[in-house]
């Protein structure tokens, strides 16, 4: 083990390599200078300095700390309040009112950014009018087929950019205030009313998606700081797998022990993998004298958990085995440790026990906790902690795996959710949700109150469906070559869209509305002869769901005990998750996650929108939650390849600009963008391809006067440069960020998009299937010596074959303008107009770069290898080149004459 370091914030180190504060109060939560009066830091959401023993917001022991002055976080630099008068007079009412406080404040870009940024845009859109008045002016090229494809390309590209450009123009962020939230909802007794709150875990194969990110993500949940008594959790086992099941229980029974020591010690973050991956941390709890043994002590018994999840693999066969050769029945079946056969799929497929055909399955695994702290007690045997000032209760947890019907379209992940809707409604009934994908878990505990300060705030809140946060990943390399990050997306286009009628939903790390996700319209837009259930038998048969849709419209509605084991419940449950309850009903239209398209989640939320709802934006630091992305080449194009192919087809089935007024102009505009974007790389790659055209056949021009052609490129490409760069600013961005932005739509335009554009053509043409669902394989937790390991593997497909021919052609054209120059003399002016084409096949080969380092496997970790190689591509073609000049005279003349020639034309145009 590294040698612990010292924390920044003037802690010192204990055993374990975790930080302890110092007499003089440093050690504040992350090493952050905490305001606790307001809970905001400089527009930033904070932690507070300790997390209550109970969960429920009642702390025990915090000693006071001096209030430190605010330090303005580099990404808030840019960004002013704009609700100081309606906070003030929320704050001199004090609620007095009856109404709710302000449980958020909102931010805009200072106009020393924001009227540059407003005003570039306005200058480039009026460059790019002025450009195709005077192309349209001189419809003069050495091909007229070339010109009008050129001309309808360049349209489309400032039709685009205009409608991605116009959704930022008014940028906003709103920040929660979690002191405020504190002191309005939770109580001096240590209890709490908040709201209740269902969790959604989706996962299907323990091996894609490793168990023990969906372990992980399952030990976050429990223990975040949260009421106990008010979340409970639905794991959704889309494979019916006995190995999720049972891997459930032993992290049932290791939450009994890493819960209430998160609570003890005020740990962050609560997924144990994370949280034991960092040696040095500063400390932010109550008892730093038993830190270090407590410390020690988990991280031994975490280790033996992985090993209990680990051996369930061999552990589950050899018990299935011994159990079938004492029941001799001939039929592999897979047993469960009580003795029974396992309802889901086993091992060895048979006929009502394999993947798309099985039982349904509901099992709670931890019963709800009472309203009742239940404190721990003194270390000992079987509790080798102390946890006797703990509140040792955890929250309910549920096991569910729907019914598999191969007569029966199952609709993936959407379906999945939707039968996790209607069970989460029979036993708890939540009027919150909020859904994570097996791989992302809690990184920040105070990310569910965080939400949860815009659905009470009373502003907009009864009229807000969902607050999504912005999706962060572990595991990406330092430079993130891949653009996993997508950070051009969450920090700059949905801040924008906070400035309209909000983000859209992005299918992870987003808290639902309950009875917004049922399709009933939001209060703004309900008349006098509203009814919250106007058609019963659209969402199915069963009454117990039926009737539970009133109680989760009221957010003050709880249940104490919900009755999971009485037989009626069993039975409704075992209805509402059978394949044919939704025939008939209008779940995956108008109710529930949307079907029959591979981006559920956007079209989803798409819905929402329309319906009148509005949504939030929420960025908090720490991060709120976490997960992990493909860093593998081709795992990341075949996810961009699903991505961009639902856009298309939610473009072409639920067009955005044919929906009803409820949705905000420019928020279908935004929706626009956000679905019609893939066709784009129609005409970006005829552009990269052009140079084929002029190595063979010679002198080509596109656009005549060429040099002016240029200069409208250069000035146009360069405002949106500018653009960037003042967006770079009030986002929070880096100079890498933009730049891996650029790269990966580029490596998307080539390699992806067009696929997904034919495939979209071909469905509409043939009336065939949509694209199909890919699940995404996830890398395995990695050793220090294997980290990044997966980035460094070829996986050959045939996705990768149009950006590979996208640089073969521009390396070509460099290197036959190489030899061209050496064999027909050209003169400096010849040489300065062909420059004007090299330079946009040199840029080109700059955004391919990561792809190119991608396909490199092992040798990109020398990227000096990729730029020999590129020199030695240039040399060959220009030595062909040379060749072919010879065979033809006969000789070869190496000299620059200073007359005549062929002018070089432009490899492509913008």
């Amino acid at each position: 083990m590294a040698p612990p370091q010292a924390p920044a914030n003037g802690g010192v180190v204990v055993a374990g390599g975790t930080a302890v504060p110092s007499e003089n109060g440093a050690g504040d939560h992350h090493g952050g200078s905490v305001d606790n009066s307001n809970g905001v830091v400089g527009g930033r959401t904070t932690v507070p300095s300790s997390v209550a023993a109970n969960g429920n917001g009642k702390q025990h022991g915090t000693r006071e700390r001096k209030k430190k002055p605010a330090v303005v976080s580099p990404m808030d630099k840019y960004w002013t309040p704009t609700d100081d008068k309606e906070a003030a007079e929320a704050e001199e009412d004090g609620g007095e009112d009856g109404r709710r406080p302000l449980l958020f404040r909102t931010y805009r870009v200072k106009g020393i950014l924001l009227h540059p940024y407003r005003l570039l845009t306005l200058l480039r859109l009026i460059a790019i009018i002025l450009f195709f008045i005077w192309r349209i002016r001189h419809p003069y090229a050495d091909g007229m087929w070339l010109w009008w494809i050129s001309m309808v390309g360049d349209f489309w590209f400032g039709v685009t950019w205009l409608l991605n450009q116009v959704a930022k123009l008014n940028p906003i962020k709103r920040v929660p205030d979690l002191s405020l939230l504190r002191q309005q909802f939770d109580l001096p007794d240590g209890d709490s009313n908040l709201p209740r709150l269902d969790v959604f875990i989706n996962t299907v194969d323990p091996i894609n998606e490793p168990m023990i990110y969906t372990m992980n993500s399952i030990l976050s949940i429990l223990a975040v700081d949260y009421p106990i008594d008010r979340t409970a959790t639905y794991l959704s086992d889309d494979g019916g797998s006995i190995i999720h099941y049972e891997g459930l229980l032993e992290t049932a029974n290791f939450a009994k022990l890493w819960v209430p020591f998160c609570r003890k010690h005020s740990i962050e973050p609560r997924a144990p993998q994370s949280y034991f991956a960092v040696k040095s941390r500063p400390y932010t709890g109550n008892v730093p004298d038993e830190f270090a043994d407590d410390h020690r002590r988990m991280s031994k018994e975490y280790d033996e958990f992985k090993v209990h999840l680990d051996a369930l693999f061999t552990k589950i066969p050899e018990r299935s085995d011994a159990y079938n050769a004492e029941a001799k029945e001939g039929v592999k079946a897979t047993w469960m440790a009580d003795g029974t056969q396992w309802p889901g799929t086993w091992f060895d497929p048979a006929e009502n026990h394999k993947k798309g055909q099985h039982a349904g399955i509901v099992k709670v695994m931890l019963n709800h906790p009472g309203d009742e702290p239940r404190f721990g007690g003194p270390a000992s045997a079987e509790t080798p902690l102390d946890f006797s000032a703990v509140d040792v209760r955890l929250p309910m947890l549920v096991y569910i795996s729907r019914e598999k019907n191969p007569s029966y379209d199952h609709q993936k992940k959407a379906g999945a959710m939707n039968v996790q809707l209607r069970v989460s409604a029979l036993l708890t009934n939540a009027p919150f949700i909020i859904n994570f994908d097996g791989d992302h878990y809690v990184n920040n505990s105070q990310a569910f109150r965080a939400a949860m300060c815009f659905m009470l705030d009373r502003r907009d809140g009864d009229n807000t469906a969902f607050v999504q946060f912005p999706q962060r990943f572990d595991d990406v390399d330092p430079t993130d070559r891949y653009c996993n990050h997508n950070r051009v997306f969450f920090d700059a286009t949905l801040l924008g869209l906070n400035g309209i009628q909000g983000p859209s939903y992005v299918g992870t790390g987003c808290m639902f509305r309950r009875i917004a996700v049922y399709g009933i319209d939001p209060p703004r837009w309900r008349t006098d002869a509203f009814k919250l259930v106007d058609n019963p038998n659209k969402f199915g048969n069963s009454m117990p769901f039926i009737n539970s849709i009133p109680s989760a419209a009221n957010q003050e509605w709880s249940m104490t005990s919900p009755p999971a084991h009485e037989e009626s419940v069993m039975e409704e449950l075992n209805n509402v998750m059978k394949s044919a309850y939704e025939d008939g009903t209008e779940f995956g239209k108008e109710i529930g996650w949307v079907y029959n398209i591979a981006t559920e989640d956007v079209v989803t939320g798409f819905r929402v929108h329309r319906t009148g709802w509005r949504s939030m934006y929420c960025r908090i630091e720490p991060d709120a939650f976490r997960g992990t992305a493909p860093i593998n080449l081709t795992e990341r194009l075949y996810q961009i390849l699903r991505w961009s192919g639902g856009s298309l087809e939610m473009f072409f089935s639920h067009c955005p600009l044919l929906v009803s007024r409820r949705l905000n102009f420019m928020q279908r505009i935004a929706y626009t963008n956000m679905t019609a974007y893939p066709i784009s790389s129609v005409f970006l790659v005829f552009y990269l391809l052009f140079p084929i055209i002029w190595i063979f056949r010679g002198e080509f021009y596109i656009q005549k006067p060429f040099p002016t052609y240029v200069l409208y490129l250069v000035i146009i490409i360069a405002m949106t440069e500018l653009i960037g760069m003042v967006e770079i600013k009030w986002a929070g961005l880096t100079l890498l960020d933009w730049i891996r932005n650029e790269q990966f739509y580029i490596i998307g335009a080539t390699a992806v998009y067009p696929l997904a554009t034919l495939h979209i053509v071909l469905k509409l043409v043939l009336r065939g299937n949509g694209v199909s669902f890919k699940l995404t394989a996830k890398q395995a937790t990695s050793t220090v010596n294997e980290k990044y390991a997966e980035m460094y593997v070829v996986q050959w497909a045939p996705l990768l074959i149009p950006t590979i021919v996208v640089i073969a052609v521009n390396v070509g054209a460099i290197g036959a303008a190489i030899g061209k120059a050496i064999v027909e003399g050209w003169s400096l002016l010849q040489m300065a107009d062909a420059s004007l084409g090299l330079v946009f096949n040199a840029w080109i080969l700059l955004l391919i770069y990561p792809f190119a380092l991608g396909i490199m496997g092992r040798w990109s970790k020398r990227p000096c290898i990729l730029f020999i190689l590129f020199m030695i591509g240039f040399a060959v073609v220009a030595a062909v080149v040379v060749a072919i000049h010879a065979a033809r005279t006969g000789s070869v003349r190496f000299h620059f004459r200073h007359s005549g020639g062929a002018s070089f034309p432009t490899s492509w145009g913008f």
